[in-house]
């Protein structure tokens, strides 16, 4: 019995490199990110950091509920247990400049 990914069909790795949920993680540090919350708020900012419980550090945050933005702040720290999913930010963050 095989445990390995690399040969499933459909497992989307490019040029047959297996990506697991935490080279993902590792990839996106420094770069600009979307925390959902179980909640259905948005933060959107900078990843500094994060760990393995999912507890997230990011900068440049933007906080955004039913997609308005409501607040803006430095750095900010989020809980992992209210996390849903993180995803990478297709738009740049602008900080006002």
């Amino acid at each position: 019995m095989s445990t390995g990914g690399a040969d499933k069909p459909g497992s989307g790795g490019a040029g047959g490199a297996v990506k697991t949920p935490s080279d993902f993680l590792k990839s996106i540090r420094g770069r600009p990110v979307v925390v959902k919350l179980n909640s259905g708020v948005d933060y959107r900012g900078i990843l500094a950091c994060l760990d393995g419980y999912m507890n997230i550090a990011m900068e440049q945050t933007e906080e955004y509920v039913n997609g308005q933005l409501k607040n803006k702040y430095g750095d900010a720290f989020i809980r992992g247990n209210n996390v849903l999913y993180i995803s990478t930010s297709k738009r740049t963050i602008t900080d006002g400049a």
